[in-house]
């Protein structure tokens, strides 16, 4: 008898033990925090090292004018107009060797009228790479000289965010040569942009003298 109230007893305690370590559990949990969402990232600022400039670019010998005769790019604009592109020309130049900048006027019609766009290229410590600096750096546009002989064809390379597009300028409209187009052709290849993504431009009825009402300051969509 005495042992079978021995046993209760500690049937008794063993079950006061447990209820006491549960409500301690229960009583003392505390809930989770909620979660927090994390803040969201900055666009990250692609690098263009991948594209090499061509070796020992004299920025003085590409100032003067160029005409866009070709573009290889998945910009949107392209893809819905590049049927309906205008005749472009670019031209460069310099105030003075001294100053870091190349001031660039591109001229193109719009709705039947000649436009120009001003932009100022900033040089970078690497002879062929260049800089349009856009309202924050991840809106910044990289350039890149990737071929030139200077005297007939240019190819430079535009990115910016992640995206590349290639253009083909000529000093002229009628001296560009069939293996000059070859190259151009691979080096978009290269870059994933096949003839589906080439835009070739008009090479007749370019603008000449603007209006001032038509200057415009600002970065193009292309």
């Amino acid at each position: 008898m005495a042992g079978g109230w021995r046993c209760m007893l500690a049937t008794v305690v063993v079950l006061s033990v447990c209820l006491w370590g549960s409500s301690e559990a229960v009583g003392g949990a505390r809930s989770r925090p909620r979660p927090q969402r994390r803040p969201p990232k900055k666009p990250k600022v692609e690098s263009v090292e991948v594209t090499p400039p061509a070796e020992n670019i004299d920025i003085e010998r590409m100032t003067g004018r160029w005409y866009l005769l070709n573009a290889a790019s998945k910009c949107s604009f392209l893809i819905n107009h590049g049927t309906r592109v205008e005749p472009t020309v670019m031209s460069l130049s310099r105030s003075s060797a001294s100053e870091q900048t190349l001031s660039v006027s591109t001229k193109t019609r719009h709705a039947h009228q000649c436009w120009e766009i001003l932009q100022v290229y900033h040089l970078t410590p690497t002879p062929g790479r260049l800089t349009l600096k856009g309202a924050r750096p991840e809106l910044n546009t990289e350039i890149v000289i990737g071929e030139t002989d200077y005297s007939s064809y240019a190819v430079m390379f535009f990115h910016k965010r992640g995206k590349i597009t290639l253009k083909l300028y000529g000093r002229s409209v009628d001296n560009l040569s069939e293996p000059v187009l070859t190259k151009f052709e691979q080096l978009a290849a290269k870059q994933n942009l096949g003839l589906a993504y080439l835009f070739p431009f008009p090479t007749y009825s370019h603008c000449g003298d603007v209006d001032q009402d038509h200057v415009i300051n600002c970065v193009p969509t292309c």
